[in-house]
């Protein structure tokens, strides 16, 4: 309760104290591509299905397998390179040199946001690509449906029938897979973190379990239950808010 997770046994400092230097970086970075996820992913598939076998389906499916494929370490390292050989800035850590050790200032946060986006991207792309493929599959099942061709009888525009009907009805599944996407995305920080030489959980942790450094270790997996758990509430949460049969039972 009080926050106490005792003492490292690497350089004896409290693991509260080492938490509180990379876990806010950490938390910041994954909530932002999980933010980005979504954004995408969802009118995408809701697009892919809606203009099923059109050119633009067939162009998102292939670059949903293709963000499927790449290995996050793989995507970060091509990224690197890509930044530093054709825009001439290196993407790595969270801030240049020259702002390093500056006070905050507007040019220090846009450099911030420049070095966020290899990594936000880096970590969002398989979740993009997952979600963009459940939530065209979810829209397809609803979209021939009964209560559908009904909704259109009745004189609905096309939009509003998409919206209010087998859209709702297919964001449930994907609410439901809130509560892992969290510590999904948390997980596969660890090389990422290496890779983009990042202040976050990623290197901590499996420097913790390298040096069997079971207090730190510890603390880092309880956060990560604790995410788990915070997330399936708010999971059901949305699920409760989306679909009125689970207000009723």
């Amino acid at each position: 309760v009080r926050g106490d997770f005792g003492t490292s046994f690497n350089d004896g400092r409290t693991v509260l104290a080492k938490l509180k230097e990379v876990l806010p970086v950490t938390l910041g970075i994954s909530l932002l591509a999980i933010f980005i996820t979504y954004l995408i992913a969802l009118p995408v598939g809701i697009y892919s299905a809606v203009r099923r076998y059109s050119l633009g389906d067939y162009a998102f499916s292939i670059l949903g397998y293709v963000g499927l494929a790449i290995p996050n370490f793989l995507l970060a390292l091509l990224l690197l390179y890509w930044s530093q050989q054709y825009l001439g800035q290196s993407v790595g850590g969270l801030y240049s040199p020259a702002f390093e050790n500056a006070p905050w200032s507007w040019g220090k946060f846009v450099d911030l946001l420049a070095h966020l986006v290899v990594p936000v991207i880096v970590l969002g792309t398989s979740g993009t690509a997952f979600l963009t493929r459940a939530m065209r599959a979810a829209v397809l099942d609803e979209l021939e449906k009964m209560y559908v061709l009904s909704a259109r009888a009745s004189g609905l525009s096309p939009m509003q029938v998409l919206l209010r009907y087998p859209v709702r009805t297919a964001l449930n599944p994907i609410a439901s897979t809130l509560g892992w996407r969290l510590t999904y995305v948390i997980s596969g920080a660890p090389i990422v973190g290496f890779v983009l030489a990042l202040p976050d959980t990623g290197p901590l942790f499996l420097n913790a379990l390298l040096n069997q450094d079971m207090m730190l270790a510890g603390a880092m997996i309880f956060i990560y239950c604790a995410l788990t758990i915070i997330g399936t509430f708010v999971s059901d949460v949305l699920l409760v808010l989306l679909d009125p049969r689970i207000r009723l039972e």
